[in-house]
């Protein structure tokens, strides 16, 4: 039988979220496994993945709010918005007080400077994604698309930034491709939708200048945190975790009767108060002992089934 919960990984960089889920498969003996919110090739750290019926939960965790750090270099952008794609625009200015050099004064000034523009990109925003994404045009991914040289235009999305902050002063990041004048180490809390790649290019923009970022890591999706991850190559079976720990729905424990009308996708009468739920209304439905059995929706009276998330036989 297929079990059904979530793994927390902790993705490298270098490794595809698909290729993220092989351990998955040899651990759990199942091809049926899935993640929440794809992260770049070069970026790491937090991906929730799934496995029997609970990927039909993913996409309430990829709705979820995220929070990333990020490394910006200022002075240049290239093709893939990344430290060492091709270049195709170099700030040559140098020597100046506007050259945004990493000595002295104009190094604080300049940083003083990306502090100030901040506020202009939270709350609700408008982004163009990078050309080189896995967003489809006339179904194709457009870094597919951008691969083979065509020209297509990417459209703005509207984003959520809820915040932005400056962490510290970026360190050498190897293989920069082009020339940087300062670099800085952010991190971001934003809705689904957002690329990091993008926010960094417009930052720069923002300041006058050209930009791309490095070292790209989730720490959070939700309420769960990258300390709770765990690499693949150290995935055990104990590592599955169950749904309502990563998603915090009310657990309604219900006897072996109502569980079998739920199982039927019929309503179950529910006359007690439910605590703690929200707006959506979902809440889990389990057995005596905590097993979660169902995702259901709450409505005064009653409760109705939406998802059966039992193991597979």
């Amino acid at each position: 039988m297929t079990p059904s919960g979530f793994v927390l990984l902790d993705k490298n960089p270098g490794d595809t979220s698909f290729k993220a889920l092989f351990p998955l498969k040899r651990v759990f003996s199942t091809k049926r496994v899935g993640h929440a919110g794809t992260l770049d090739l070069r970026a790491s750290g937090l991906i929730v993945a799934a496995i029997g019926r609970a990927t039909r939960l993913l996409p309430f965790v990829e709705a979820k709010d995220k929070c990333y750090t990020f490394r910006l270099h200022l002075g240049y952008e290239t093709d893939t918005l990344e430290w060492d794609g091709d270049v195709v625009a170099q700030d040559e200015r140098n020597g100046s007080p506007t050259s945004f050099s990493t000595e002295g004064r104009e190094s604080i000034q300049f940083g003083s400077s990306l502090e100030s523009i901040l506020p202009n990109f939270m709350g609700d925003i408008d982004q163009i994604p990078p050309r080189y994404c896995a967003v489809k045009i006339d179904g194709r991914r457009a870094s597919d698309w951008a691969e083979r040289g065509k020209d297509f235009e990417m459209k703005p999305r509207c984003i959520h930034i809820e915040s932005l902050k400056i962490v510290g002063e970026g360190g050498v990041t190897e293989g920069c491709t082009g020339k940087s004048f300062a670099s800085f180490d952010l991190e971001c809390v934003c809705s689904k939708g957002t690329y990091i790649r993008s926010l960094g290019r417009d930052l720069a923009r923002a300041l006058g200048t050209y930009g791309c970022v490095s070292q790209i890591r989730r720490h959070r999706i939700g309420n769960i945190t990258l300390d709770s991850a765990v690499k693949g190559e150290n995935l055990t079976a104990e590592n599955l975790v169950p749904v309502d720990k990563v998603l915090d729905y009310p657990v309604l424990r219900v006897a072996e009767d109502g569980l079998a009308v739920i199982r039927r996708g019929n309503w179950l009468p529910w006359k007690n108060n439910v605590e703690g739920i929200g707006p959506e209304g979902y809440v889990f439905v389990a057995r005596e002992n905590g097993e979660v059995l169902s995702l259901c929706r709450f409505e005064p009276g009653r409760i109705w089934p939406k998802y059966f998330l039992g193991g597979d036989e």
